[in-house]
């Protein structure tokens, strides 16, 4: 068994323990104190079978997918609990001293203050909020879709595509699908907005391209009338699996290409396409995957932009953010409207529009989820369609962008 499981499960007994102390204050019953064991000894023990069962190559999905999400759960459920425990014993050791020193005996105070009930009410309450949340972005969330609707006005937009209409997508990570029904429901929802050409922006699969095949004929089913067009994320290249040899992955990445083309995507490497209407064009580009921080950077803009003008108004497909932040932003060319992924806005988050908007992802990505503007520059960073590693969403749902391009004053 890996090490990190072992130090992983006995930090998450001793939590358990020590937060059953609020748990036994608040519940007197027996078989509600036996089903606490249970429960999180259950959780432990699914989450020990999946590791050892876990084959290397396998990809961090299903069931093994599930039994981390559900330990992660009861695991922060007894770090609240444990948490609040030892505030409270802190306190009660500093009365404790305190008593001994001005001098009260034991029979007025007690040998040690007993725990107090409102506060282990307030430590299960709490604790019971992220417990709760987790385990309803497991089975609601990670397929709750929503349609984030965007209209964005230009000055120099080719009159031809006032009001054109795109429909975005990215990460759909389809190795982590578990529900055929609900991952078709999303397509459909993507086919009624009627857009006027669909963009997929990175991440097909978690690693191998045999994950997409179970899924061809549902993501066959979008449509649009100007056509969809595609770029590779950083999952894509096969980079997070092992392989019996190189040429193994060369062809997985080939695969996959030809599987995209297959579903009717046009995948755009390091090149660019033009989308022409009424006798007017706007610049397609596209850039493999470019990421700050240890991640892939095959994505070539200069490569990409060869042969368009400066003067073309230009939308520019990169799967990680971070691409526009080190590179988009200050290239000579003016990139009117980016669109990106990568970030899944961590599938958790608090977002309630026009009042908060948050992450834990913030702290590492500046432009993490939605609409962005810096130096007349838009991008859109897409929540993502699908989910990977904790196999749900809380507060950050699956998105699907609908942006609308209008001329200004037009």
């Amino acid at each position: 068994m890996p090490r990190f499981v072992i130090i992983l499960s006995l930090i998450y007994i001793v939590m358990a323990i020590y937060g059953f102390q609020a748990f036994k204050t608040v519940f007197k019953n027996q078989w509600a104190h036996w089903a606490y064991g249970v429960f999180f000894l259950g959780a432990l023990l699914f989450l020990i079978i999946k590791v050892l069962a876990y084959e290397p190559g396998d990809g961090f999905r299903g069931t093994v997918a599930v039994a981390s999400g559900i330990f992660f759960s009861f695991f922060l459920l007894a770090i609240v609990l444990g948490s609040f425990m030892l505030l409270e014993d802190i306190g009660r050791l500093f009365a404790f001293g305190y008593n001994k020193i001005v001098g009260l005996s034991e029979s007025q105070t007690g040998y040690f203050p007993s725990r107090r009930k409102f506060v282990s009410a307030i430590a299960v309450g709490l604790a019971s909020i992220p417990f709760g949340a987790l385990l309803y972005g497991m089975y609601r969330g990670k397929y709750n879709y929503q349609v984030l609707k965007y209209e964005l006005e230009f000055d120099d937009l080719p009159d031809a595509f006032d009001g054109y209409q795109i429909t975005q997508i990215s990460d759909v990570h389809s190795g982590s699908f578990d529900d055929r029904e609900k991952v078709a429901y999303g397509i459909d929802l993507i086919n009624e907005q009627q857009s006027d050409v669909i963009f997929f922006t990175g991440d097909m699969v978690n690693d191998k391209t045999s994950e997409m095949v179970p899924w061809k004929d549902v993501f066959s089913r979008l449509e649009a009338k100007d056509g969809m067009f595609s770029i590779l994320g950083n999952h894509d290249y096969g980079d997070y699996t092992s392989w019996k040899t190189e040429e193994a992955k060369v062809q997985n990445l080939e695969d996959l290409k030809a599987l995209q083309k297959e579903m009717g995507f046009d995948l755009i490497l390091n090149s660019h396409r033009y989308l022409e209407k009424d006798g007017q064009k706007i610049a397609l580009v596209g850039v493999e995957n470019w990421g700050r921080g240890g991640f892939k950077k095959a994505g070539d803009l200069n490569k990409a932009k060869e042969g368009i003008s400066k003067d073309d108004f230009k939308i520019l497909l990169s799967h990680d953010p971070s691409h526009w932040e080190d590179i988009v932003l200050k290239d000579d060319y003016h990139f009117h409207l980016t669109l990106s992924g990568h970030t899944h806005g961590m599938q958790f988050g608090v977002e309630i529009p026009g009042w908060v908007k948050w992450s834990p992802v913030k702290w590492r990505y500046k432009y993490w989820a939605g609409l962005y503007k810096e130096l007349g520059q838009f991008i859109n960073v897409n929540r993502g369609f699908g989910f990977i590693g904790y196999p749900g969403r809380v507060g950050i749902w699956p998105e699907i962008s609908v942006i609308t391009l209008k001329k200004r004053n037009a």
